[in-house]
């Protein structure tokens, strides 16, 4: 009895097998869709349209990019998680996903149980940066004064939780020093009160600051990176300028519901990546301090197991909450 229970499940397994096979074979049979759980015109939206435009030829289907933005990427990832597995529809996962695993414990989803990794698609430095009026001028400074003014520097941010606010969180836990958190409810807002000399310092994305940077309108101390970025070669890392270890880059990723066919995630890897390595895309990126990844799903899932464990310790440590 037992021995025909184990011949029907594995049957049963053949036949599933073959199903999704068969399934793969005549995918995509239908539009597909790249859920991005952020508002229009942010990184998340910008590269997800660069994989979408390119990915729709060798796929003959049309490539859609949907905007749903809210509650912190919650509500476009609860939209692709609870989609149907047939590669149809994908999201565009970032940094905020793996921070939200530990801020968030009342997620109606979780990243690594319910969503089958793709592919990394690139990593984008941040960079600490101060009011072009604060008399500091390097990493060791910013850290010296601190030590000396405990609570009295302040950092801004596009809001708890975001991945700007944990590096900063990061770089106080590594460096033992005490800097207020002032959050803002965009990037852009935070940004401008650094510029206008409101709070004192900063930690932003590359591609969005690199420009003011280099009119002195901002002043960059340190990339997060573990090495240098072209953009701003002179520009130290923040381990280089005096927290050996310390790394906070943003990235982005493509996944799919779990459950979607091996075959299918395989094909949609492989073209991805074939995007990620053409001469015009690899320019493209590495002209905004953008560099292309490319991982295999197994990397890519190896990478946010690590990430959600990472900066869990940074959740715990800095006393995030979700508001």
């Amino acid at each position: 009895m037992v021995k025909s229970v184990k011949v029907s499940l594995v049957a049963a397994a053949v036949l599933a097998a073959a199903a999704a096979a068969v399934h793969a074979q005549g995918y995509p049979s239908k539009p597909v869709k790249i859920i991005v759980p952020f508002g229009a015109g942010g990184p998340a939206d910008i590269y997800a349209r660069v994989i979408a435009q390119r990915l729709a030829a060798p796929l003959g289907q049309q490539v859609v990019v949907e905007d749903r933005p809210g509650a912190g990427s919650a509500i476009g990832t609860d939209v692709a998680a609870k989609s149907a597995p047939d590669g149809n529809t994908l999201l565009m996962i970032s940094n905020t996903h793996t921070i939200n695993e530990t801020l968030n414990p009342k997620l109606p989803y979780n990243l690594l149980r319910d969503f089958a990794p793709i592919t990394q698609v690139n990593v984008m430095p941040n960079v600490l940066v101060v009011s072009p009026t604060a008399k500091v001028n390097s990493v060791k400074e910013l850290i010296a004064l601190a030590k000396a003014n405990p609570g009295k520097l302040n950092y801004a941010s596009s809001g708890p939780g975001t991945p700007y606010h944990l590096a900063a969180e990061l770089f106080k836990a590594m460096t033992d020093t005490k800097i207020v958190h002032i959050p803002h409810k965009a990037s852009g807002e935070a940004r401008a009160s650094v510029l206008g000399g409101q709070v004192e310092m900063m930690f932003d994305s590359l591609p969005t600051t690199v420009q003011q940077i280099k009119a002195g309108k901002l002043k960059g101390l340190a990339i997060t990176s573990v090495k240098r970025s072209p953009l701003l070669p002179d520009l130290p890392t923040v381990a280089e300028a005096g927290v050996p270890g310390y790394e906070a880059d943003l990235w982005l990723g493509l996944v799919a519901p779990r459950g979607t066919a091996a075959a299918i995630i395989d094909r949609l890897h492989d073209e991805t990546v074939k995007i990620l390595r053409t001469p015009d895309v690899q320019a493209s990126f590495q002209q905004q301090g953008v560099e292309p990844a490319g991982t295999t799903p197994a990397q890519f899932a190896a990478f946010l197991k690590n990430e959600v464990e990472r900066w869990g310790k940074v959740v715990k440590f800095s006393g995030a909450k979700v508001e």
